[in-house]
């Protein structure tokens, strides 16, 4: 089998297990009156799941090459397995987190990345609603672990099971984990990060362990006395989210008529592609940042 093919298996070996937790949470939530789940929705989520394998698996081969050539200029050689292993997934996930991190920082990425949270609902298939553009340079964020002498299908490998469970934890049915909740990434700490609430955005940007959110301060306990509003701070309308294409490129569309008003200078016109979701020239939008700090002095 050719390695790149290696993280599909895992994968397919997944799907079983996720049918079957998916099912038992409609059921519960359909027994409970919880409303958690929309067939519109859920077949939205399935279509951009398809479309990101899709273009995932044309990547695929590009990605392997990318992550070869690093590896060849290896800096490190690390023989103990164990240490190996619990290396590259830590390196892995911080690799993730900060892919995450500028997808929430860079209006252009944060257009590709928009489409995972315009979902009003969350449940497990909320996972599936992939940023389908996503695999066209996901690879860039992993080549220094390359680098640093971890070989790319080891990377690829870590980097799936991380993900299986980065979708499981999209639930509204686990409230805490206990213990677990100081270090890892739990269903309570992605809640807050799909959340719409000004003290909830663009916090909690790990997949697996939640330590690198507490070291770099985008780290938010979720509040019981403030409940997750899902979604994204300006929602699709209901045109936009009648059609999955447009929500996909809705945002794109946006920075296309922000940065060509008139009357822009050159440096005005990038900052509306680069800089932060929300910047703009004349303050008539606020970044996440401006929103939180406006809400802090009261």
């Amino acid at each position: 089998m050719p390695a790149w093919l290696t993280q599909e298996v895992l994968y397919a070996y997944s799907v079983p297990m996720f049918v079957i937790v998916i099912l038992v949470e409609m059921f519960y939530s359909h027994r409970s009156e919880l409303k958690l789940y929309r067939t519109g929705d859920v077949l939205k989520n399935l279509y951009f799941a398809i479309i990101n394998i899709g273009l995932d698996l044309v990547m695929k081969v590009f990605s392997f090459i990318m992550l070869g050539w690093a590896y060849q200029y290896r800096i490190i050689t690390i023989e103990n397995v164990w240490l190996y292993w619990i290396a590259l997934v830590l390196l892995q996930d911080f690799a993730y987190y900060v892919h995450h991190f500028v997808d929430h920082h860079c209006r252009f990425f944060w257009a590709v990345h928009i489409t995972h949270h315009s979902s009003e609902l969350f449940n497990i298939t909320t996972g599936f609603r992939s940023p389908v553009l996503q695999p066209l340079y996901r690879y860039f964020y992993f080549m220094p672990v390359a680098l640093l002498g971890f070989e790319p299908l080891h990377i690829m490998f870590a980097y799936a099971a991380t993900q299986i469970y980065g979708t499981l934890i999209h639930t509204q049915t686990i409230r805490r984990m206990g213990v677990f909740e100081y270090f890892m990434v739990t269903p309570s700490h992605h809640r807050v990060h799909h959340g719409s609430n000004v003290a909830y955005l663009d916090r909690n940007m790990g997949m697996f362990l939640i330590v690198w959110d507490k070291l770099f301060g985008t780290f938010q306990k979720e509040k019981d006395a403030e409940p997750v509003r899902f979604g994204i701070v300006t929602p699709l309308t209901e045109e936009q989210a009648r059609h999955p294409m447009t929500t996909i490129t809705h945002e794109f569309e946006a920075i296309w008529q922000d940065a060509t008003q008139a009357n822009l200078t050159p440096m005005q016109r990038l900052k509306y592609i680069f800089a932060a979701p929300g910047w703009s020239h004349d303050g008539s939008k606020m970044t996440s940042k401006q929103m939180q700090d406006r809400a802090q002095a009261g």
